[in-house]
C-alpha cells in the first residue's frame, strides 16, 4: 500500500488584500492596491483579490474601523467567500480599528506597517538589521499589547481570577519598555562606529545611492563597482548598506554606497529606526536619486522618496538618475520627470550600459569642483611616497628637477590632501596651484 505524501512545508499563507484611499493619495497606475500586493507576496504570501477590488474612497477615515459600515460587509462577505487566513488593510490601522475590524471580519486583520516589519524581519542578514527591525517592532507593539490579551477578557470578573489581564499587561509593557531601551543603546553604539567609518573615509569621494524600492540600485552598484550584489524583482531586496569602489576612467576611485529603498508610507518607527543604516548612505559628497523611468508611478514614487529624505534629512539629493531606460519607448515620456528639477537628470540604463559614460561624466566633474590642484616636491628615489602620491589623485603632470626632486602637479581632494601631508611629513613640500571650487563636505 503506497503511502500518501505530505507537505514537508506549510501551505502558503492566504491573504485578503483592501484598503481606503483618503484624499492626497494617488491612485495606482497599474490598479488599486498592486502595491499592497506585491508587498503579499514579497512577504511569502499569496493575494487574494475580490471581483472588484476592496477599496474605498473617504475624505476622512471612520474613528470605528477606518472604512465605512458598507464596504465592512463588503468584506465581510469576500472573507466568507474567499476564506482567507488574514485580512491586509493597506493603511495604518490604530489599536482601536485592528480590535473592531477583527471583531466583525473574525478573521487576523494587519495593516501596511505590520506587513512592511514583517518583510524587513525576514531579510534583515546583519546584527544591526536585526536590531533596527526588532526596535521598529517593538514601537509598533506597544500601544497595541491589549489587543494580543483579549482573551482574558473571558475571565473578567470571575472570582480569583480578577485582575491577571491587567498584571500581564503592565508587566508586557515594563519588558517592552526595557527592551526599547536597551534595543536603542546597542544602535547607538553602532550609530557611533559607523560615523566614525565614515569620517575614516575623508580621503575618497563618496556617492550615496536611494531612490523607491525594486528602482535598480543594487544592478547600478554592480554595474558601476563590478560587485555581485543580490539583484531581485522584489521591494527590499537590499536592506543593509553596501559599499563598494567605483573606478573612474583617470583611475581615481570613487567609494558607492546603496541601501534600502523607500516606498509610499513608509512606517516612521521604522525610518527611525533604521537611521543609522541610512546615515551611511546619506552622508556622502553626491546624493544620487535612481528612479525607476519606466514604472507608470515613476513621479509618485519620486515624491515618496523625497518626502522620506526629508523626515531622515535636510539634504536632497543632487542628481535625478532615470534608470530603466532601455524599458522606455519614447523618451520624451520621460520629460515631466526631469522638468523643473533642481538637480541634474541623466537617463542611463544599468542593464545595458546607456548612459554611464554620461554619469561618470557627472561624477568627474564633481569630484574637480571639490579638488584643489597641488605641487608636490619628493625625493625621486622615495618609491613608496611617490606611489602613495600617485594612488591618491590624478597626475595632471610630472617632470624632475636636478635629477633628485620629483615634481608632481596632482588633483586632490581636500580630504586626500589633508590625510597625505600628515602621512609623508617633511618628505614632500605641498603647495596649493588651484584651490577646490567647492568645499568638501567632510572637511566642514
Amino acid at each position: 500500500m503506497s503511502r500518501q505524501p505530505t507537505a514537508t512545508r506549510p501551505p502558503r499563507e492566504k491573504i485578503l488584500v483592501c484598503g481606503v484611499l483618503f484624499p492626497g493619495q494617488a491612485a495606482e497606475h497599474d490598479g488599486p492596491l498592486s502595491e499592497a500586493m506585491s508587498l503579499v507576496a514579497a512577504a511569502g504570501a499569496e493575494a487574494l483579490c475580490a471581483d472588484e477590488p476592496l477599496i474605498q474612497k473617504r475624505p476622512v477615515p471612520d474613528a470605528s474601523t477606518l472604512m465605512g459600515r458598507g464596504k465592512v460587509g463588503e468584506v465581510k462577505a469576500a472573507i466568507e467567500r474567499l476564506q482567507p487566513d488574514a485580512v491586509l488593510v493597506d493603511n495604518d490601522l490604530s489599536p482601536a480599528h485592528l480590535r473592531n475590524l477583527e471583531k466583525h471580519w473574525g478573521v487576523r486583520v494587519l495593516d501596511r506597517s505590520e506587513l512592511i516589519l514583517d518583510i524587513f524581519a525576514a531579510r534583515a542578514r546583519t546584527a544591526q538589521a536585526r536590531l533596527q527591525v526588532e526596535l521598529a517592532q517593538m514601537e509598533y507593539l506597544r500601544p497595541r499589547l491589549k489587543r494580543m490579551w483579549t482573551h482574558l477578557e473571558r475571565m473578567e470578573g470571575v472570582v480569583g481570577t480578577r485582575g491577571p489581564g491587567e498584571t500581564q499587561l503592565e508587566t508586557d509593557r515594563r519588558l517592552i519598555a526595557k527592551r526599547i531601551q536597551d534595543l536603542k543603546h546597542r544602535l547607538e553604539q553602532i550609530e557611533e562606529h559607523t560615523r566614525r567609518a565614515v569620517k575614516s573615509r575623508a580621503e575618497h569621494f563618496t556617492v550615496g545611492l536611494v531612490g523607491y524600492t525594486n528602482a535598480g540600485k543594487s544592478t547600478l552598484l554592480n554595474t558601476l563597482t563590478g560587485a555581485s550584489e543580490f539583484v531581485a524583482d522584489m521591494p527590499f531586496a537590499t536592506l543593509d548598506t553596501r559599499t563598494r569602489q567605483w573606478k573612474l576612467g583617470d583611475g581615481r576611485m570613487v567609494l558607492v554606497s546603496d541601501t534600502v529603498g523607500f516606498v509610499q508610507r513608509l512606517p516612521h518607527h521604522l525610518v527611525a529606526s533604521f537611521h543609522a543604516t541610512l546615515e551611511e548612505a546619506l552622508n556622502v559628497e553626491l546624493l544620487m536619486h535612481v528612479v525607476d523611468a519606466a514604472h507608470p508611478d515613476a513621479a509618485v514614487q519620486v515624491k515618496a522618496v523625497e518626502d522620506t529624505l526629508a523626515q531622515l534629512t535636510r539634504r536632497t539629493a543632487d542628481v535625478l538618475v532615470l534608470n530603466k531606460i532601455d524599458r522606455v519607448d519614447e523618451t520624451l515620456h520621460v520629460q515631466p520627470l526631469a522638468q523643473g528639477r533642481h538637480e541634474e537628470v541623466v537617463l542611463v540604463s544599468a542593464v545595458t550600459g546607456l548612459g554611464l559614460d554620461k554619469l561618470a561624466a557627472v561624477v568627474t566633474q564633481r569630484i574637480n569642483a571639490r579638488s584643489p590642484v597641488v605641487e608636490v616636491r619628493i625625493s625621486a628615489g622615495d618609491g613608496k611616497g611617490i606611489a602613495t602620491l600617485k594612488a591618491a589623485g590624478t597626475v595632471l603632470e610630472q617632470r624632475v628637477e636636478g635629477d633628485t626632486e620629483l615634481v608632481l602637479r596632482l588633483r586632490l581632494l581636500d580630504g586626500a590632501y589633508g590625510a597625505l601631508q600628515s602621512a609623508l611629513g617633511k618628505r614632500a613640500r605641498f603647495q596649493v596651484l588651484e584651490a577646490a571650487t567647492v568645499p568638501f563636505l567632510k572637511s566642514e
